[in-house]
């Protein structure tokens, strides 16, 4: 009655807020927020943008986390060198207080192309948006938090490159796999802050 909507859009925006993780319906009980994000979210994106992120975000685990898997089991040594380099970027940028997005894709994309599976850059390529702009706001969130999140930002990361440069495919997946739940959980719960 509030929001002068039926109750159908109520369960559907239920439903979705729950496969975001937000709230959980428990039956007999009712609907139970379990995770709210960052008030200073609203300030860097319009909050119809966060659920397009998180859509782009269910994606990127699935590409990602099998890219990882195979940029460990094909990677060349120049391909390599180019994760190593991207990852020295994004430390770099950090400790100077300035982590762009371009850098964090250039790593992401650096891992995507040591497949040797030109497919998977060209998918990363065509969500390049969504998750661009999932990485900027984390990243704007990441900014205007304490610098232990920027510091597990880094250390996922050195989890991955690890992995990939000891050619372990099952630790490439699982670490890539955790790191964009990580920034995932960054994003909607002000507890991770």
């Amino acid at each position: 009655r509030m929001f002068g909507v039926s109750r159908p859009v109520v369960r559907q925006a239920l439903l979705r807020l729950g496969a975001d993780g937000l709230v959980q319906a428990r039956q007999g009980a009712g609907t139970f927020v379990m995770a709210r994000p960052a008030d200073r979210l609203s300030h860097f994106t319009n909050p119809e943008h966060v659920a397009e992120f998180l859509r782009a975000h269910e994606i990127r685990l699935v590409l990602e986390g099998s890219a990882a898997r195979l940029a460990a089991e094909r990677r060349t040594e120049t391909e390599l060198a180019r994760i190593v380099a991207a990852q020295e970027t994004c430390t770099r940028e950090a400790q100077e207080g300035s982590l762009s997005p371009e850098a964090d894709l250039a790593f992401h994309a650096s891992i995507a192309e040591a497949t040797g599976n030109a497919y998977f850059s060209l998918l990363f390529r065509q969500l390049h948006e969504a998750i661009s702009g999932f990485m900027s706001l984390s990243l704007q969130l990441t900014h205007t938090s304490t610098s232990k999140r920027i510091t597990q930002v880094l250390h996922e990361h050195a989890l991955i490159l690890e992995a990939v440069q000891m050619r372990e495919p099952e630790a490439a997946q699982i670490s890539m796999q955790f790191h964009i739940n990580q920034a995932r959980r960054r994003m909607i719960d002000r507890n991770r802050d």
